[in-house]
């Protein structure tokens, strides 16, 4: 065992400091020595031995003699482990006297690790140096190993850090990932529930208009066959301009510039949303009328307000009955616009007006009187795209009387 920590620590010296008064003295302390491979430093005095103490202090041993003129051992001893770093070095007393037990407990109170008496017995001296020089080279070992520990913990400390902070940053990236792919499966319903609305009611139209000149063709008068095929003309051309809009608006949305607010004056936009709802209309020969005033201007997406009023005036339109009448309207509320869109039309209960707002039936759509289910965009997208404006969507209604939806958007 002992060879193994001499070869660990082969660049380790054995430092052991001598201090007697007698040079004799000294000298024999060296040569008896002197087989163990030890570096010696030599002092004649307590005072020599603290200034060579000042400058070393690597020490694996001190033999210090008791008898000293001017400062004997024992204050030596205490001057010595003042200093901290001095603490941990190890005093063997070398002393001509008997073991006497005031003598003894004196220099074990000084720091004293063991007594040698003079005249010293060689094997002995030899003997006990070993020992302190191996438990030095043992002490040093253990302390190297401590290190070494404390480097590994350190960094063992610092990689679970790191792992933590990578855990954290993929958990985050997936997390981002998650609500990525849940706007684009938002986005994509989104943009179903837009083609499903804005494309169905100007199909009705075409359908209906083309259907009357194929069922009987050669009655029609020639005012009335250039009248249907101006309604399917100008259907066709909006329907391709609105189809146009949509697939821009869906770019946008893959994009995350879904919402472009523009200055819209308000009766256009109204207006526009309008035109294609109209031939519906007709068909039940239901007034349909634009009373915005003129001079209202809004900070709005073309598209979402277009859905909005499309959606509302399409359930208006199939809860109205024939001959009734729809209105839009809008005055300003404060920083906003309030929109107001009135039916005269069957109607629905409170108890189905509460559930308008509190959740959206299975496909999404609005509610109509009698637990009927509406067709289009649904609820769920009006308030979004309501909401998106920072404005606000509610509804009043008498059954049998009619319906007003009210919707705001900001005001320029």
């Amino acid at each position: 065992m002992k060879d193994s920590y001499v070869r660990a620590l082969p660049e380790i010296p054995i430092k052991i400091l001598l201090v007697d008064d007698n040079g004799n003295n000294l000298m024999s302390m060296e040569v008896a020595l002197e087989a163990g491979d030890y570096a010696f430093y030599k002092a004649t005095s307590g005072r020599e031995a603290l200034r060579i103490l000042l400058k070393e202090e690597d020490f694996s041993l001190i033999l210090l003699d008791v008898k000293m003129p001017i400062m004997d051992g024992y204050e030596t001893a205490d001057l010595i482990y003042q200093r901290d770093k001095l603490k941990h070095i190890p005093i063997i007393f070398i002393t001509a006297h008997d073991y006497e037990e005031d003598a003894m407990f004196k220099g074990y109170k000084a720091g004293a690790v063991d007594f040698i008496r003079k005249p010293f017995n060689v094997e002995i001296l030899r003997s006990k140096v070993a020992v302190f020089a191996e438990l030095h080279k043992k002490n040093l070992l253990l302390r190297k190993q401590e290190e070494k520990l404390h480097a590994i913990n350190s960094d063992l400390i610092q990689l679970n850090q790191e792992l933590e902070q990578r855990v954290l940053e993929r958990t985050l990236e997936l997390e981002n990932l998650n609500h990525e792919l849940k706007a684009l499966n938002l986005s994509k319903d989104k943009f179903l529930s837009v083609i499903s609305h804005d494309l169905r009611n100007p199909l009705t139209a075409l359908l209906a208009s083309s259907g009357k000149l194929n069922e009987d063709p050669e009655n029609l008068k020639a005012e009335q066959v250039k009248q249907l095929s101006q309604i399917i003309h100008r259907t066709s051309k909006k329907l391709l301009d609105q189809l146009n809009e949509v697939i821009d608006w869906a770019k946008k949305q893959s994009e995350k510039t879904n919402f472009n607010p523009e200055k819209i004056r308000l009766v256009d936009g109204i207006e526009d949303s309008l035109e294609l709802l109209r031939p519906n209309a007709a068909q039940k020969e239901i007034k349909l009328e634009n009373k915005t005033p003129e001079d209202i201007y809004v900070r709005a997406d073309s598209l979402m307000l277009r859905s909005i009023v499309q959606n509302l005036v399409t359930n208006a339109i199939k809860y109205t009955p024939h001959k009734g009448s729809i209105v839009i309207n809008a005055k300003l509320d404060e920083q906003m616009v309030c929109v107001f869109i009135e039916d005269s039309g069957v109607g629905m209960s409170t108890e189905i007006q509460k559930k308008l707002f509190d959740k959206v039936n299975n496909n999404g759509s609005l509610s109509g009187t009698n637990n009927e289910m509406g067709s289009g965009l649904g609820l769920l997208l009006v308030s979004d795209f309501v909401t998106q404006h920072g404005g606000t969507i509610d509804v009043e209604s008498t059954v049998g009387l009619g319906t007003t939806f009210r919707f705001t958007i900001p005001l320029i």
